[in-house]
């Protein structure tokens, strides 16, 4: 959302084309949402890799670590799931006016602070490996259900739904984009976690964030279950409408409208973006499902016995796509498989009949990506650089502690004014820093290095641009102001690994650092090696193994060495070239006994 609060899209002039595309095989479903014929985000789900958002689990605390105010939760997934203080179900304030409201399409609704908190606590605990350098809670000895009935805040986002318990942590940041807001109503802090949480304790948990890298799982005690118009929430007791809808007197008149039809104490519940227009009877028929399938859960969990054990398993990727984006602002969906086709068309006989027309099934003999001319963009995703129309280009760097966006003009130099280049190419780059988080899904922290501009209104412009278009983004986004540096630092809500993460590996011959020793270095290594073995009083002859590139190298450039080194050590070299060797690996191998050496003689 931009710094006013206004979606991006309430003050377009144009009616944005959307379409979604589905490409479906037997081990993957591939998803790209399109905009105005421009990729901007893709999901892929395979078997192997499930997904786990939204899965609701009966856990058994396993530990719980006052120093930072968290506990590991046992949900039978191999990894202990990480559950903060700000996630469990505690009475926070606030009212029913409170717009402040920033919750997500992931089911991620912490606060920024408390987020940050909780990101901190789970680096600690994974770096310890999951042990706590601090003083565990001694066991209760009986286990209870945990999750006491909260207060629901009044207004938030879409599906995430979490975002609107009460007595739960909730989002204190900026609003989604922006990098400001108005004042915002103080909220109570979460109870020490050690006065609600005992060691050997069961607890209803949702999954909030997916494993990423040595972290398990991150779960949260405000469960939500997502409809197309509503998200009900079992531990919450308040109404509230998405900050989407704009309109005052629209959030206020759906508000009543869904107070009407909400039996009592029953739960809490956000509109949708999606129910803006829905009438009365649509929202009663829609509640009374979500109640009836959190009482089947509750009623499951009576009945599984011990815990750990797996209440409700979130729906498929595919009819999550249809229940959260498929409306009537999507002009198409075009998928290329018959299973998938007629899935999606009996599931919108339940939930939106008038959209199946919109559906259409792919029978072309061009693969349905191909056609969309978006394949190539897929690979692409996974290069450092990013060419800008205008001959810039960007260069994206994830790290371990954050992703580093540069910005270069590249062959685009303008012809006389530096600044007015600088903008267009920084403006340009604004745009697309926007979408290729998107796509890529990178979360965390990201720092963008725009080209340098004197003009603090221009630099401003390129802000205001890149908050624009991050307000298109589903996931939690918030762009900070340009520092003292001129670089805008910001955040994006990760919920699941990027696409880099998930569908790459370390590179054996780099282990994973995108670099390997020059030839040079190899050959100085390699003659260290051979000199340290002389100096253990050992004179036997030597096959010296060489990568071919590293060899030509000798040949070309240092051709007398081998030569020169024997001389001196008084034992004979034999160079040779070896195909099988890595580009910075050599061996040193005796001569007729076969025994490498490498390893026992080897240095820096």
């Amino acid at each position: 959302m931009s710094v006013s609060g206004r979606h991006p899209h309430e003050s377009e002039r144009y009616k944005m084309k959307r379409e979604i595309l589905i490409s479906g095989t037997q081990r993957e479903i591939r998803v790209a949402i399109m905009e105005d014929d421009q990729l901007v985000e893709l999901q892929i789900d395979r078997p192997e890799a499930r997904r786990m958002v939204g899965d609701i689990y009966l856990g058994k605390v396993d530990a719980v670590l006052p120093g930072i105010q968290a506990a590991f939760v046992d949900i039978g997934t191999g990894k202990s799931a990480f559950l903060h203080s700000s996630d469990l179900v505690y009475d926070e304030g606030g009212d029913d006016d409170d717009d402040d409201e920033d919750g997500d399409d992931d089911g991620d609704e912490a606060n920024e602070s408390s987020d940050v908190a909780a990101e901190n606590a789970q680096e600690i605990a994974a770096d310890t490996g999951g042990d706590s350098p601090y003083a565990d809670v001694p066991s209760p000895g009986t286990a209870m259900v945990a999750a006491p009935r909260a207060d629901a805040k009044a207004d938030a986002d879409e599906k995430g739904g979490k975002s609107e318990h009460g007595r739960q942590g909730q989002q204190k940041g900026g609003r989604r984009g922006g990098g400001g807001g108005g004042r915002r109503p103080r909220r109570a802090e979460p109870p020490p976690i050690q006065d609600v949480l005992k060691r050997g304790q069961t607890i209803i948990c949702q999954v909030s964030k997916e494993p990423i890298s040595t972290k398990g799982p991150r779960v949260t005690a405000q469960v939500s279950l997502a409809g197309r118009f509503l998200v009900f929430m079992p531990f919450a007791s308040r109404v509230g409408v998405s900050r989407k809808i704009g309109e005052r007197s629209e959030r206020q008149r759906l508000r009543e409208q869904v107070q009407k039809v909400l039996p009592k104490d029953s739960g809490g519940v956000i509109v949708r973006t999606v129910g803006e227009d829905v009438t009365q009877e649509t929202f009663t028929r829609e509640l009374t499902t979500l109640i009836g399938q959190w009482q089947k859960i509750s009623k499951k969990q009576k009945f599984v016995g011990s815990a750990p054990k797996l209440l409700h398993r979130e729906t498929s990727l595919t009819r999550g796509i249809i229940r959260d984006l498929f409306s009537a602002k999507v002009d198409k969906l075009t998928v290329d498989s018959k299973q998938i086709y007629n899935e999606i068309v009996e599931y919108l006989q339940g939930i939106a009949p008038e959209l199946i027309e919109r559906v259409v099934l792919h029978e072309d003999k061009a693969p349905l990506f191909d056609k969309a001319e978006i394949e190539t963009e897929i690979r692409d995703l996974f290069k450092r650089r990013c060419d800008l129309p205008s001959g810039g280009y960007l260069i994206i760097e994830p790290t371990e502690a954050l992703v580093s966006v540069d910005v270069n003009s590249g062959r685009y130099t303008g012809k006389k004014d530096p600044e007015k280049t600088s903008l267009r190419t920084n403006v340009e780059a604004a745009r697309e820093v926007a979408r290729q988080l998107r796509l890529r899904d990178i979360g965390g922290i990201i720092v963008c290095d725009f080209i340098d501009m004197e003009n603090r209104g221009n630099r401003d412009k390129v802000l205001q641009e890149l908050r624009t278009h991050l307000g298109r983004d589903r996931a939690r986004t918030k762009a900070f102001a340009v520092s003292d540096l001129g670089l805008i630092e910001m955040t994006r809500q990760r919920v699941r690994q990027s696409h880099l993460q998930n569908m790459t590996m370390a590179c054996p011959t780099c282990k994973g650092t995108g670099l390997v020793f020059t030839p040079e270095t190899i050959v100085r290594r390699m003659e260290r090696s051979i000199r340290r073995m002389s100096v253990d009083g050992r004179k036997d002859n030597l096959i010296v193994k060489l990568h071919p590139d590293t060899a030509i190298y000798v040949l070309e450039n240092e051709k007398g060495l081998m030569a020169t080194l024997e001389k001196g050590l008084g034992f004979r070299l034999e160079m040779r070239d070896d195909p099988l060797l890595q580009p910075d690996e050599f061996k040193l191998v005796v001569k007729g006994a076969g025994r490498d050496v490498t390893q026992q003689y080897a240095v820096a």
